[in-house]
């Protein structure tokens, strides 16, 4: 019989598609586990409510599972509340960075990062840890990053969206 620990040491084996260093408890969107006998309920939440990897998610979610013996899954979704980058192990914005992606700044307006003060924080470079950056747009790679610059190296980066 699965137990809820087991289920959880399980889901940190379950990657994001669209950043596969990230498990999915890296990305904080695994709201709870539920444990009845045979039957193994996981509840995520969507970075995004279009977000197109939940599918996948959901499916890889599954498949793991399957793997150990355990076929009475459920996978429910939650929109409330909404998932934020808040969510996010410490360890999950350590991989984004050393995959090269900036990882997300709290407070982040539209176009700026801005502290609680509404004064303008830079994001980082993760290639060569400048904070001389600069938007260049809001859409990047995936609906869920930002297109940002180094004004010291030169290189392009994504920058994972706070939400």
């Amino acid at each position: 019989m699965p137990t809820e620990e087991r289920i959880w040491q399980l889901l940190d084996e379950v990657f994001d598609p669209e950043v596969p260093v990230l498990s999915i408890l890296d990305l904080g969107i695994v709201r709870g586990v539920q444990v009845q006998g045979e039957q193994v309920t996981v509840t995520i939440t969507p970075t995004y409510s279009g977000c197109p990897a939940m599918n996948t998610i959901a499916t890889d979610i599954r498949l793991r599972l399957l793997a150990e013996g355990i076929t009475q899954v459920t996978i429910n979704n939650q929109l409330r509340p909404a998932w934020t980058t808040d969510w996010m192990t410490d360890a999950g914005r350590e991989k984004l960075e050393a995959y090269g992606i900036a990882a997300p700044v709290n407070g982040t307006a539209s176009g700026h990062v801005l502290n609680l003060f509404g004064q303008d924080t830079a994001v980082r470079c993760p290639l060569c840890k400048s904070e001389h950056t600069h938007l260049v747009s809001q859409f990047g790679s995936t609906a869920c990053k930002a297109s940002y610059q180094c004004d010291d190296c030169q290189e392009p980066f994504d920058y994972f969206k706070c939400h």
